[in-house]
């Protein structure tokens, strides 16, 4: 299994997906758009690896400008591809069957997903809320995805390798 943020602005959001997917053994981040790299200049090194923790040195990552373009790679690859997301039409996470290999795709802290890239989803996949708040951080929601599936592929639901 494999993550593709598209467009996350904060460094320290991003460090977290990082020590998120090497805590519950994601494959690989595709780290999109303006979303910033472990490789990119010190100043943005140093941010995300205050929350990433030396996880950004273990999660292998690709950075690409056009996520379009890289999901679609995905897709001939073999993944199914679903965003996480709110929305009438998305599956619940607790009740989704996923389908493996999968990629999971988390949006822009404000704008969410970009509608190019749900147009190239096989599913919509939302967190249950029970509070008066509709979403969560988006680091906070890969860590509830993450361990979801983790959780999923334990239990015999589908193999995510």
């Amino acid at each position: 299994m494999c993550a593709v943020l598209d467009n996350i602005r904060s460094l320290y959001n991003v460090g977290s997906f990082f020590r998120s997917a090497d805590a519950a053994g994601i494959e690989r981040l595709y780290l999109c758009g303006i979303t910033g790299a472990p490789a990119h200049e010190a100043t943005l090194r140093t941010a995300l690896r205050k929350t990433a923790l030396g996880a950004e040195e273990r999660v292998p990552f690709e950075h690409h400008w056009n996520a379009a373009a890289a999901v679609a790679r995905l897709r001939l690859s073999g993944y199914h591809v679903s965003a996480i997301e709110t929305g009438g039409e998305s599956a619940d996470l607790f009740d989704w069957k996923p389908e493996f290999p999968l990629a999971v795709i988390f949006g822009n802290e404000v704008g969410g997903v970009s509608q190019p890239l749900l147009d190239l989803c096989d599913t919509r996949v939302r967190i249950p809320m029970a509070g008066l708040k509709r979403s969560l951080n988006v680091s906070t929601a890969a860590g509830v995805v993450f361990y979801e599936l983790l959780r999923k592929s334990r239990q015999g639901v589908q193999s995510p390798v």
